[in-house]
């Protein structure tokens, strides 16, 4: 775990919990992508090395086996949305930024109250501190690679299946 890390978590934060958020997108995913569910499972381990105690880690994982399309069927991102509002939380875990909300009004939304309740954000890639300008900058464009990623995907997908007939 690098410096810049450890330098963004602050005693406030280790105060309260970590919420660890963890979601497929359909319960196909669950079961064929089962690397992807470990290595969400495995980031309550850098919430850990980060100074968080393994009773104030929570993991929300509910939404396993659903889309990330809107936040009303999601009762564990609905969850977290309500922990970190009423400033319960102290960093919100989860394997991609993207993996959050694919609704951008839903993502917005969760970023802006993280920054209003002093609440990190952490990825695999790194720790976000969405109240600090030049943090809150790459939100965006980290959300848009994710999304121009899919859609490339989506296209070869078509593209082939197109082909195969």
């Amino acid at each position: 775990m690098n410096q810049d890390m450890h330098q963004k978590v602050k005693a406030t934060h280790l105060k309260r919990n970590a919420y660890l958020y963890i979601r497929q997108s359909t319960l196909r995913q669950v079961f064929e992508n089962s690397e992807s569910t470990k290595r969400q499972y495995a980031l309550r381990q850098k919430a850990v090395a980060l100074g968080w105690p393994e009773d104030r880690i929570v993991v929300l994982d509910s939404d396993l086996g659903q889309s990330g399309a809107s936040a009303a069927d999601r009762e564990g991102f609905q969850r977290l949305v309500t922990e970190v509002s009423l400033g319960r939380a102290g960093i919100v875990l989860g394997l991609e930024v993207s993996r959050l909300a694919r609704n951008s009004a839903d993502w917005h939304r969760l970023l802006e109250i993280c920054a209003l309740t002093d609440a990190l954000i952490l990825d695999e890639d790194g720790i976000y501190d969405p109240a600090h300008f030049n943090d809150r900058l790459l939100f965006p464009i980290r959300v848009e690679r994710h999304d121009v990623r899919s859609g490339t995907a989506r296209s070869a997908c078509a593209f082939a299946g197109r082909n195969l007939e």
